[in-house]
């Protein structure tokens, strides 16, 4: 994989122009390959057959990475390929020798440290209880070693990322061992207690447990567990208590209110077994609805607030995705814009510009034959005089030293499909705006159409970026370094303005500069956009 940009380290193979078995001529066009800036053609430097292909259309891979081999006809290329792979195919090899050892061994010991577990001791981990959720703090222990559990009873109450949440059991016994204490903190599936009969041996269960041995769970224990983590999970909720009609809270576990609501059951007709009078799962499979008591006597008041509301439709969908493959440029623009942004500190200032007789310029320019300039030629122009007369803000930040630029190389932001694109227009301070407009046209239009060489967009000293023409008023850029400035510039707007003591109608127009405090400070960056906003107030001033 060849390096075709400075600041390349991976490429994608966007097609390949030659099949294995073709043959090669020097100077062939191999592939076009896609690099941090453009989709460039690969040539061949040498002749021969395509003898193989490494690296597949789509894919990536580092630069000096194999991408072909091109040699004679027939010849053998086992070597050079198992060459290039041999520390892999060894250590596989040894993988592969060592594999059923370690199965027969892993197999051998899971048998011995389940066997090592008896019979009706479970062991209960760190609870998942929310989707983002990968720590909890137990806030509380509602049972003690020792104490009798019963299936629904709460254990602890546990703080997650989101809410403190009750944990309740799943499991009947005796609490043996709590694995992390109140106020202590662990991760999802450490382990958080065991239960199990009472006089169990509980550290043989722990040295069992730490050392690898577990037992599978009955797929009914396992469909409770997932089904009250389920509830939890989108319940969040810090408190599992309903009120009843003469307001007295009813307490009920968050796997109890919801079978209740599947099966219709009124919480308030059933009998709690838990503590407190806490209704629990049991509870509610065991109730009865001939046992349910008779409502009593309601007012009509009463009766009237107690009857059902009707249901609220909202609205049903299905959630969709799509994981799109990053470009190499997406992801080398997120690189070094992530670089720019937490590397240098950046600070913005803006200003208004009057652009009234920059208009009227703009209007006789273009009427003069085959002339044909943009606004967005004359803030480059106005960049580079301003530059000229602030070399402050035309440097680079190096560690130890700043360096000076003293030529102009204007960079300007161009929007292309995968990304976003900087050709440089060089010494810019040395061309019309007619030459600017002809330079910004030609360059743009070869990025957006992949053709433009690497070296075109390499070396800019200040850069320029206009959203003006998608309406856009006021922005801000982050800086391409090693630049130390960039300047976002907005849209043309009339609104009223204060013109010697009377309000009329204006044009203006908002530019920010964003400047590395490292290399420019704030009455320099100031100063800079009092010089562009004359230049640009006074375009015949750019023209002298």
């Amino acid at each position: 994989m060849p390096r075709l940009s400075d600041t390349m380290e991976e490429g994608t193979v966007a097609k390949w122009l030659k099949n294995v078995g073709d043959k090669v001529e020097e100077g062939d066009i191999l592939a076009e390959i896609e690099t941090d800036k453009a989709t460039m053609e690969f040539e061949s430097f040498h002749q021969g057959t395509l003898l193989h292909i490494g690296i597949q259309e789509g894919e990536g891979a580092p630069v000096d990475s194999l991408l072909a081999i091109i040699g004679e006809e027939g010849e053998d290329i086992s070597g050079l390929l198992n060459g290039s792979a041999e520390g892999g195919s060894s250590a596989s090899e040894e993988e592969k020798d060592t594999e059923p050892e370690a199965e027969e061994s892993s197999a051998d010991d899971d048998s011995n440290e389940a066997a090592e577990i008896p019979d009706g001791v479970e062991i209960v981990t760190m609870p998942r209880l929310s989707d983002t959720m990968e720590e909890g703090t137990v806030a509380s222990w509602l049972k003690n070693v020792g104490d009798k559990v019963e299936e629904g009873d709460i254990l602890a109450e546990i703080e997650t990322d989101k809410a403190t949440m009750e944990f309740e059991s799943f499991y009947a016994g005796t609490l043996l061992h709590i694995g992390i204490q109140e106020g202590e903190g662990a991760p999802v599936d450490s382990l958080l207690a065991i239960i199990g009969p009472e006089g169990t041996d509980v550290d043989a269960v722990l040295k069992a447990q730490s050392s690898g041995g577990s037992k599978s769970k009955p797929k009914k224990e396992a469909s409770k567990e997932e089904e009250a983590s389920t509830t939890e999970d989108t319940s969040q909720k810090e408190a599992t208590t309903t009120t009843t009609q003469d307001g007295q809270r009813i307490f009920a576990s968050p796997l109890a209110k919801k079978i209740a609501d599947e099966k219709g059951i009124n919480l308030a007709d059933v009998k709690g077994t838990g503590d407190n009078g806490r209704i629990v799962k049991k509870d509610i499979e065991n109730f009865k609805p001939s046992a349910q008591p008779a409502a009593p006597a309601t007012s009509d008041k009463a009766a009237e607030a107690a009857a059902p509301v009707a249901p609220v439709n909202l609205p049903v969908g299905e959630e969709s995705v799509e994981e799109v493959k990053n470009s190499t440029m997406r992801k080398v623009i997120a690189k070094r814009l992530g670089e720019s942004k937490f590397t240098a500190p950046h600070y913005y200032l803006t200003i208004e510009v009057d652009m009234d007789n920059a208009k009227a310029s703009r209007a006789q320019i273009n009427n003069l034959p085959d002339t044909k300039v943009s606004f967005n030629d004359m803030v480059l122009k106005a960049c580079a005089m301003a530059l000229k007369k602030h070399p402050q803000v035309n440097t680079t930040w190096n560690g130890d030293t700043t360096i000076y630029k003293h030529h102009v190389h204007m960079g300007v932001a161009v929007a292309v499909d995968e990304g976003l694109v900087v050709p440089v227009i060089k010494f810019a301070d040395q061309m019309t705006l007619s030459q600017l407009g002809s330079a910004v046209k030609d360059l743009a239009g070869r990025a957006r159409s992949k053709k433009i060489k690497p070296e075109e967009m390499e070396g800019s000293t200040f850069t320029v970026s206009n959203l003006g023409m998608f309406g856009i008023q006021e922005f801000t850029s982050i800086i391409n370094q090693p630049n130390s400035a960039i300047l976002s510039v907005g849209a043309i707007v009339e609104k009223p303005v204060v013109k010697n003591g009377e309000i009329v109608v204006g044009s203006t127009m908002k530019v920010t500069l964003a400047c590395d405090h490292r290399t420019v400070d704030g009455a320099t960056g100031a100063q800079f956009l009092q010089t562009l906003r004359a230049y640009l107030e006074n375009p015949v001033t750019m023209l002298a």
